[in-house]
């Protein structure tokens, strides 16, 4: 076992009732910024900062191994700046409480999605029976093509 403030390098799971698992990202390695959204709000829209911005820092997570890192920068995409942060803009809600919530859950779907690791595809080769199909097709097809030409016909 480890001692509580030691920090491991496995993923936390928070467990959500019955058999769902539900990624817990430490507070610590979050920064949020509340800015003035856009959108419904009516007159509130220009007086309070209800939109969040989230944003996380892949390179010194205490959750990702370099592979998981790696694998988070391609799936956030057009969500990452030039210093590798992760940015999230989270306005769907009117509420700012319901924005983070928000902005949070979309971080912890893209690090799930990167902590699991890509399955590889095993080649097989194809069975006696499928050459055999194979080579039967080709000849019908030939046989067809050879069908459409021009008769030729020779003098003996």
């Amino acid at each position: 076992m480890c001692d509580p403030g030691e920090s491991t390098t496995r993923p936390m799971f928070d467990q959500d009732g019955g058999s769902a698992r539900t990624l817990v990202v430490p507070e610590s390695e979050l920064s949020f910024e509340a800015i003035h959204a856009s959108g419904p709000g009516g007159q509130n829209i220009n007086k309070v900062a209800t939109a969040i911005r989230l944003t996380f820092d892949p390179s010194t997570s205490s959750l990702l191994d370099d592979s998981s890192r790696r694998r988070l920068q391609r799936i956030a995409g057009s969500h990452l700046d030039r210093n590798g942060r992760v940015t999230i803009l989270a306005r769907r809600f009117r509420s700012q409480d319901q924005n983070r919530k928000d902005a949070i859950e979309r971080l912890q779907r893209m690090i799930t999605s990167a902590l699991i690791p890509p399955s590889f595809r095993v080649p097989t080769r194809p069975t006696y029976a499928s050459k055999i199909r194979r080579l039967d097709k080709k000849s019908l097809r030939k046989s067809i093509k050879q069908n459409r030409r021009k008769p030729t016909f020779r003098e003996d």
